[in-house]
Formats: structure tokens, sequence, C-alpha cells
């Protein structure tokens, strides 16, 4: 049985941000991603009248676990596994990816002038044990002409990200307030994270 070196974590995650805020915090990480056989969208998709808060501790804890079963089928080396989900949310209603340019301005459309919430679940797996954290953090956007919307979503920043936009990005500019976590609604809240790490015997900062 192979063992990973101290303080490394296998990341479950294509998001790059994930991958920054690791390195900012001195844990050293590889990717553990699909094979290509793997429907890793499939995992993302709602089902029926899913509560967003439900719908984002599910899909963690399917990647999770896709990812433990990933690492067996290839042997590699014994370290824990982290994995987050980032979800959305308008009241009740779940806004993930948008599918096109429509879909993403249609998202914040609805999003300009408002409240939302931004619910993360991180999850780290150690051995036969899986935990999470959950951050809910509220981000209100100032009213946004379709100008503004339209020219955002044709410099390609929202696709690929819940809600439709980056707030590292030039969503950033429409920001009224946050409560909550920053690093949360990028993608990893660190300070949850670094919880789960520490647990699991890795020591950030190290």
């Amino acid at each position: 049985m192979k063992v990973a070196p101290a303080n490394f974590v296998w990341l479950a995650s294509q998001s790059p941000r994930r991958r920054l805020l690791l390195d900012s915090i001195g844990v050293r990480h590889e990717l553990l991603l699909a094979d290509a056989d793997e429907d890793a969208e499939a995992l993302e998709a709602v089902r029926g009248a899913e509560l967003p808060a439900d719908y984002a501790l599910r899909v963690t804890l399917a990647k999770i676990g896709a990812a433990k079963a990933r690492l067996r089928a290839r042997g590699g080396a014994v370290a824990p596994i982290l994995c987050a989900d980032t979800t959305v949310a308008l009241g009740r209603r779940i806004l993930g990816k948008p599918v096109d340019a429509d879909d993403a301005v249609r998202t914040l459309s609805l999003l300009a002038g408002r409240t939302h919430r931004v619910i993360t679940v991180v999850a780290l797996a150690s051995g036969r044990r899986a935990r999470t954290r959950t951050v809910v953090s509220r981000v209100r956007f100032a009213p946004l002409s379709a100008g503004v919307i339209e020219r955002y979503v044709a410099g390609g920043e929202p696709f690929g990200k819940a809600g439709a936009y980056a707030i590292q990005g030039g969503a950033a500019a429409w920001v009224e307030r946050i409560e909550g976590s920053y690093t949360a609604i990028m993608g990893l809240p660190l300070h949850e994270t670094v919880a789960l790490l520490r647990d699991a015997g890795v020591d950030p900062f190290r």
C-alpha cells in the first residue's frame, strides 16, 4: 500500500480556485479527477423538489464517494480526499451552472438587485470516515442593466460556475454586501477546511 507524504491531500475538483486556496494555506495536493467514462456532471443533477442545502450536501457526498472509488481503482497513494460543492440559491430555487449564454443572462437577471445565498459544502474523507462542513453566505447584488449582464456573459466568465458568476472576477463590482465567508463563495471555505484537515492529521501552513 502506497502512502502519500505528510501534509498532502487528493483534491477531487476541477476548480482552479480551490487549488489556489489550498496553495494559500500550504497544503500539497494532486487532482483526483473523473475518468473519461465517468459522468461526473450527472452527480449535479437536481432531483425533484430538493431544497438547496439538501442538494449541496447530497452532491458533495456523491462526489466524495465517487472519488474514493476512483482512488481505489487506480491504486493511488493513501491520503485524505477533499472535495466541495457550491450551490447558489434564490429562495428555494437552485441556480446551477448555465448551459448556454441565454441561461447565464436569465440567471444573472434574477440575481440583479437581490440577495441570494451561496451554500458551500466541503467534505474530507480519511480512512472510512467522511466529514462535512456546510457554510451559508449571503450576497447582495446591485441592480444591473441588460447591457452590463450581456457584456459579462460575452466575456465567458459565467460558464462552469454556479449562479453564472465568479465573486473574484468582474462580478465583484456588483456586490453591495456579503454576509459570511468570502472563500466559501469562491468555492472552498478555508476556516472549515483547515478544521477538517487538522482532524485528519494534515497540518496546514507547515
